[in-house]
């Protein structure tokens, strides 16, 4: 008995340390395994998309904090063009200050088509600002990010925005002579920080000349799809928002517009 008590204790204490060594080993391995960072998943450059010959451009410019639903809400209207025949169809891509992954408000990694400097970067026919978490602060201060706004804004045919989006587009002065809306409890801070600009509350899409904005949110699907009824006509338009389990009828969203270029 006193052989196999023995034996026993010897495989009891053996196991014990051997699980101790594997704990051990595996608290070391963990330590060393690096914090998964923007860097660590960059790639470089830009991977850029495929285009379709006579399409509409649209760039979607992302930041860091780039809310998911004022990006994907309007990104997927537009996206869904592609399976629509006889109208001309939209080719929809990203584009960062670099290369580097965004990192949206809620957390998911982007991996930007293209950056700013992107040699490759098509001609923009329609710009769509989505909010981010700094739309109404530090990002303003990016100089390189308003000129770029400024000159992309200068030869597009649309420039549209989504809740705080506005803010941008005032910065680089894409507003000016124009009328627009944001995020409605932002509305006020918009009018404080551009007295000169008109600035609308109560409405979710406002349309001025080639400049189209919308209050954001959920309803960033109401400012993209006022976006395809005025490219493509109501039918398409409802047809669109069908895709998507969407019911739209233009005469329920409240919206104004100014001018109709």
């Amino acid at each position: 008995m006193s052989y196999y008590y023995n034996t026993m204790m010897i495989n009891k204490y053996v196991g014990a340390g051997y699980a101790l060594v594997i704990t051990c080993i595996g608290l070391i391995a963990c330590q060393n395994v690096p914090e998964v960072t923007k860097d660590a998943i960059d790639p470089k450059p830009c991977m850029g998309v495929e285009l379709m010959g006579d399409a509409y451009n649209v760039a979607f410019l992302i930041m860091d904090g780039v809310y998911n639903t004022e990006l994907t809400a309007p990104y997927d209207i537009f996206h869904h063009t592609r399976y629509r025949d006889g109208i001309v169809r939209m080719n929809v891509f990203t584009v960062a200050l670099d290369c580097r992954a965004v990192k949206t408000f809620e957390g998911m990694y982007l991996l930007p088509a293209y950056s700013m400097d992107s040699e490759d970067l098509p001609e923009i026919d329609i710009l769509v600002i989505p909010s981010a978490e700094n739309h109404m602060g530090s990002d303003l201060d990016d100089q390189r990010m308003i000129q770029w706004v400024q000159d992309v804004a200068a030869q597009a045919d649309y420039i549209t925005s989504h809740c705080d989006g506005a803010f941008v587009l005032a910065e680089a002065g894409v507003l000016d002579g124009h009328e627009s809306t944001t995020f409605p409890s932002d509305v006020a801070a918009m009018r404080d920080r551009y007295p000169e600009l008109t600035v609308h509350d109560s409405v979710l899409v406002v349309h001025d000349g080639k400049v189209i904005t919308s209050a954001g949110g959920a309803r960033s699907f109401d400012g993209a799809l006022y976006v395809a009824e005025l490219l493509y006509g109501a039918d398409v338009a409802r047809r669109l928002a069908q895709g998507l389990v969407i019911d739209w009828d233009l005469s329920t969203v409240p919206h104004l517009v100014i001018r109709d270029e």
